[in-house]
């Protein structure tokens, strides 16, 4: 029997098209300033994906879903930095195009649901709120 799983959702509204948030997910520089300094990414399917969200723990992901403009879906790789866990996380960025703007959802997902975790938990999905709020920021200024 595995570990129950929680997970964290995210939304933010924002005032420009899914082009320019799409380029702030995908572009090296531009992630670096809004998820986590030194953050890197190989933007494209199959690609690499290296943050640390919560300023702390160094997390690598592979690029698992890679859409333009609508999806991209991150497959955290297992970390010597983090409780052992039998569950896969995974954190899913989806575009949607609305007059005026772009919504981005963050579904985070596969966070085992123990105490060896809850600190883990509490930096990632509080970790991920701040940079979206960033993110926000940061695209609208460019835009």
């Amino acid at each position: 029997m595995g570990d129950k799983e929680r997970g964290y959702a995210h939304r933010i509204d924002v005032r420009a098209g899914a082009e320019e948030v799409w380029r702030a997910l995908t572009d090296t520089e531009l992630l670096g300033r809004w998820c986590s300094p030194g953050a890197e990414i190989r933007a494209r399917p199959g690609g690499l994906f290296r943050a640390s969200v919560d300023r702390l723990t160094e997390l690598e992901a592979h690029i698992d879903v890679f859409e333009p403009g609508r999806r991209l879906r991150l497959i955290y790789l297992k970390s010597v930095a983090l409780p052992p866990a039998d569950t896969v996380m995974v954190d899913d960025f989806m575009l949607e195009p609305v007059p005026g703007g772009t919504i981005v959802r963050l579904l985070g997902s596969g966070v085992p649901a123990t105490p060896a975790w809850d600190t883990q938990y509490l930096r990632l999905r509080t970790g991920w709120q701040q940079a979206m709020t960033r993110l926000k920021v940061v695209v609208e200024a460019e835009a």
